[in-house]
């Protein structure tokens, strides 16, 4: 059976490696020490989807609850309440829930590498489409609650999220986080006390050219980075393990590898299209301010770059479960 070495220790990394290992390759994770986000908030949907690849209904039992989003969004909007369902669980925490034992000492020579960190090869280049940048500060709430707000501001906008109790977490988008607490009229008046943020990270969106090549393929943030604003960059993070892992499993079974490998990079930019077009209806309805414009242009010149390199392509398979099947 064929070896594949996984570079990478999230989620894209670990459901990519359980599909393969369960499907009877040799698979080594080589773990892979980057930043990782404080709090990560994970959808009803991306929960199911994290317990179907792993087989565990109960994977993240015990996890602080969201039971409401609070939305003040566009100039001067009044704040609208709306049910919502998702935990709340840091990226450390949630690698520790999916970490698998006995995968880091494999010594196969690999038949295929999947890349789910840096670096990848030459002649890969990045393309963003922004350049914003955020902040996360933790926080103490002045009551303990299970909900998140977002709030649009003139230059940005904050995302809060309670983590259990009175704590939690603040993304400030933008602007400085003092800055837009300081224009805010919905967050403040959640929070009684703010820690000091420790730097800023990316919060555009980009994605790598090329995705994959002879022997290898690229996935979670070593391909793509999402706007956090989409809220479920964890879910598309899982599909692209399932989808890596079913490219290689199908070219096991004698499928065309130069066809699979064309499918997997269009599907990924048909993903990532997705996303600027989620991206762009909060960007254009977010604020006028000149901050507003710029991102928003540069949304415009992603979804554009991502339709010229779609243009004319036909996906010959399509995902059935867990496996690629032709499409038709």
């Amino acid at each position: 059976m064929a070896g594949v070495l996984i570079q990478g220790q999230g989620v894209s990394a670990y459901g990519c490696a359980h599909l393969l290992d369960v499907a009877g390759y040799l698979v080594r994770v080589q773990l892979a020490d980057r930043p990782k986000l404080p709090a990560l908030l994970l959808s009803e949907s991306t929960q199911r989807l994290a317990s179907d690849i792993f087989g565990k209904p109960g994977l993240f039992d015990g996890l602080p609850q969201v039971e409401q989003r609070v939305v003040a969004w566009g100039p001067n909007a009044a704040p609208v309440t709306l049910p919502h369902r998702a935990i709340v669980i840091s990226e450390e925490a949630l690698a520790a829930r999916l970490y698998l034992q006995g995968l880091d000492g494999n010594t196969a020579e690999p038949d295929w590498r999947v890349l789910a960190s840096r670096p990848l090869p030459a002649p890969c280049v990045d393309h963003p489409f922004g350049n914003r940048a955020a902040a996360a500060l933790s926080v103490t709430l002045k009551d303990a609650a299970s909900a998140c707000w977002i709030e649009s501001l003139s230059a940005g906008w904050l995302f809060l999220m309670g983590a259990g109790e009175d704590k939690g977490w603040l993304l400030a988008v933008g602007g400085s986080a003092e800055s837009l607490l300081a224009e805010s009229r919905l967050i403040t008046t959640q929070i009684q006390s703010t820690s000091q943020a420790s730097g800023t990270f990316p919060a555009y969106p980009r994605i790598a050219r090329p995705l994959c090549g002879p022997g290898w393929l690229s996935c979670g943030t070593a391909a793509m980075a999402f706007d956090p604003i989409c809220g479920d960059g964890a879910g598309y993070a899982f599909r692209e393990g399932i989808l890596a892992a079913a490219v290689i499993r199908a070219a096991g079974q004698g499928v065309d590898t130069a066809g699979l490998l064309a499918h997997y990079r269009m599907r990924m930019i048909a993903g990532f299209q997705r996303h600027l077009e989620l991206c762009h209806e909060f960007y254009r309805t977010g604020g006028d301010g000149p901050w507003w414009q710029a991102e928003l242009a540069a949304l415009e010149r992603g979804i554009e770059w991502c339709r010229t390199e779609l243009d004319g392509h036909n996906f010959r398979y399509r995902l059935n479960g867990f496996d690629l099947q032709r499409a038709g």
